[in-house]
């Protein structure tokens, strides 16, 4: 039988501060404006993916089990769906973008034809 083992609230709080800190840290650097858009974006990615760990870590108890590996693999089925929607919702988009704006006037033709523009 196994022993389960008590939680403690610590890492919660720990977790919600730093996510806290981290989410603060990304407004000031973007409301202050007084950087480069480079630096801002270089940040904001790494701050996004500091983030992840803090969550990953906290509040998924992900580095706690013996054998995470089944929390492991779920994790990178998940980061598999998402990384596919965002990648096809971007192929969609720039296929539309690239379809308008070389046949803007065959565009407006078909809309007015189906009553729509």
């Amino acid at each position: 039988m196994e022993r389960q083992k008590k939680h403690s609230i610590v890492p919660y709080v720990t977790g919600f501060i730093l996510s806290i800190i981290l989410t603060l840290l990304a407004y000031w650097i973007v409301a202050g404006g007084a950087y480069e858009k480079r630096f801002i974006v270089a940040v904001i990615i790494a701050l996004a993916i500091l983030q992840l760990f803090v969550q990953l870590y906290f509040f998924l108890h992900l580095g706690e089990e013996m054998r995470p590996r089944w929390r492991l693999l779920t994790l990178g089925f998940g980061a598999l769906v998402v990384g596919i929607i965002v990648l096809g919702s971007l192929w969609i988009m720039d296929n539309l973008n690239y379809n308008m704006m070389h046949s803007p006037e065959k565009m407006e033709t078909y809309m007015e034809k189906q009553g729509g523009f």
